[in-house]
């Protein structure tokens, strides 16, 4: 099974930045997850969304794509742009797992890994077929997955919508099976990225039946991890790496 840092070591540093991405690889991890985003100048950023009071950790609210680097900088100092963060993993070993939040530049990230010589160990994924189709075409060589499902507004985090959500994702995990080999051949994917709580034995014999991986996200707990290891996983994400040590 392989071990993967969610944003790093999103539990122990602040998220997308290098100080998480340290701490992960300290805690021996195989891969480090990180997010992709594109700003109104054209930098990609490492950041997980377009909420900028999440970005910046509470200290400036709005949106985060509208802003060019040094306004971002302003209220999110430590967030490193694509270039700086292949910068720094070209100095490990650790393999890189890339999670496009934009549609449109598939291309470029794609050439960047590559002009960073860092292709071959990195798996890059997206909610975005269009991404991945581009991903693949500018470099046939990289590895994609296919994240799922993708929650754009983060309700899975609001409180007073929590009842709702456990419902909707219990019809989406059993629905998942069927969809998944259609998904898998079109977009060329060889990972599944699926959250725990739509994850089945099904989805994942599904999976395995086309010789695609199953990753699987965000795992937290000992007894969580316990399940879906027994389920026959690939690899598991957490925020907190300490959980594998265990």
């Amino acid at each position: 099974m392989l071990r993967i840092g969610h944003r790093g070591a999103a539990a122990l540093e602040p998220e997308n930045t290098l100080a998480a991405f340290r701490r992960a690889v300290e805690l021996d991890v195989d891969f480090v997850e990180f997010d992709v985003l594109d700003l109104a100048d054209g930098t990609l950023v490492l950041a997980h969304s377009d909420d900028l009071l999440e970005v910046s950790h509470g200290v400036a609210a709005g949106r985060v794509r509208p802003l060019r680097l040094p306004e971002l900088r302003e209220v999110a100092p430590e967030l490193p742009t694509l270039e700086e963060a292949l910068e720094f993993f070209g100095s490990t070993a650790v393999g890189l797992h890339a999670d496009v939040k934009c549609g449109g530049h598939g291309r470029e990230l794609a050439a960047e890994l590559r002009r960073h010589g860092l292709v071959e160990r990195t798996v890059a994924s997206s909610f975005w077929t269009r991404a991945l189709h581009d991903l693949r075409a500018e470099e046939p060589r990289l590895a994609v997955g296919i994240t799922y499902p993708e929650d754009r507004r983060g309700l899975a985090r609001r409180r007073l919508l929590a009842p709702l959500v456990q419902p909707a994702v219990g019809l989406l995990g059993r629905a998942l099976p069927r969809r998944l080999p259609r998904w898998l051949k079109g977009t060329g994917a060889s990972v599944a990225m699926l959250h725990y709580a739509v994850l089945s034995q099904a989805a994942v014999d599904r999976c395995h039946a086309r010789e695609a991986a199953v990753w699987t996200w965000t795992v937290n707990e000992p007894e969580l991890l316990r399940r879906v290891v027994a389920l026959g996983v690939d690899g598991v994400i957490s925020d907190d790496p300490r959980l594998f040590l265990q």
